[in-house]
């Protein structure tokens, strides 16, 4: 790779580059080893943003709950609009569904969750593990009461 923009110096240019020998046929040209990470990397990208709409949604639900009143229409916004961004992250990526019926990823994004309603709110007293079902979390017209 020769004159070629290196991964480590410009991740922008070596991808336009990536994309350029691949669509030329250019195999041996590419630089699979980072190739391979950056396609990983995709997958973990998505996990993530599936993560932390899920956290801000479970943060603004338990704030829901026990901030009856300071209840309004940002927190209804946020609420929807994570629920809606979920709904499209699983409508996009299916793969993705598994993760909702995984033990260790709901106590971790509870575990989030819990830990900025507790900042947000000033109160720790919620419950070790998630109360609600992932079909309530996500029902655009369920709120815990």
């Amino acid at each position: 790779m020769t004159g070629v923009t290196r991964y480590e110096d410009d991740i922008i240019a070596w991808a336009n580059h990536q994309a350029r020998m691949l669509r030329e046929g250019r195999f041996d040209q590419l630089d699979i080893e980072h190739l391979a990470e950056e396609i990983e990397d995709v997958g973990k990208s998505e996990q993530r943003e599936l993560a932390n709409r899920m956290t801000l949604l479970l943060a603004h639900l338990l704030k829901w709950q026990k901030q009856p009143g300071r209840r309004g229409a940002s927190w209804q916004i946020t609420i929807r609009n994570q629920r809606r961004g979920i709904a499209r992250r699983l409508d996009e990526t299916p793969s993705l569904r598994p993760k909702l019926a995984d033990f260790g990823w709901w106590s971790a994004v509870w575990d989030d969750a819990t830990a900025q309603a507790a900042q947000e709110t000033g109160f720790s007293d919620f419950p070790d593990i998630c109360p609600w079902p992932a079909s309530d979390v996500l029902d655009q017209g369920w709120l815990p009461e």
